[in-house]
């Protein structure tokens, strides 16, 4: 995988962060808990961010510990096969708590022109 290619999927990972947090802008838990299309339009935006995180070369990933790649795409994982016994609570955590500071991590890899 190019550097382009590298930089391209960690813009991805950045966009499916935001749509995540703007789809849920303005929502409670407790609506989040009874509207099933904001469930599932956040269910594939966080498997998303999971499967652009594993497309990232290894090598890559291993440079940036800083981000917990193992836990993203674990839950891209636990999101894909795991579907019919999903925590809506902590799939609303992730958005509220973790997303914010995944984007940051992101935007700090990608001013640095990914190599460090």
């Amino acid at each position: 995988m190019s550097r382009h290619e590298t930089a391209e999927t960690l813009r991805q990972i950045l966009a499916f962060c935001s749509e995540a947090r703007g789809y849920t802008e303005g929502h409670s838990r407790e609506q989040f808990g009874t509207d099933r299309k904001l469930q599932l339009t956040i269910e594939r935006l966080i498997e998303l961010i999971g499967e652009a995180s594993s497309r990232l070369p290894e090598d890559f990933r291993a440079r940036h510990q800083e981000v917990p790649w193992a836990k993203i795409i674990g839950m891209r994982n636990r999101i894909n096969h795991g579907y019919d016994a999903l925590d809506y609570d902590i799939l609303w955590s992730v958005v509220e708590h973790e997303l914010e500071s995944l984007a940051h991590q992101v935007e700090a890899i990608l001013s640095r022109k990914i190599s460090a």
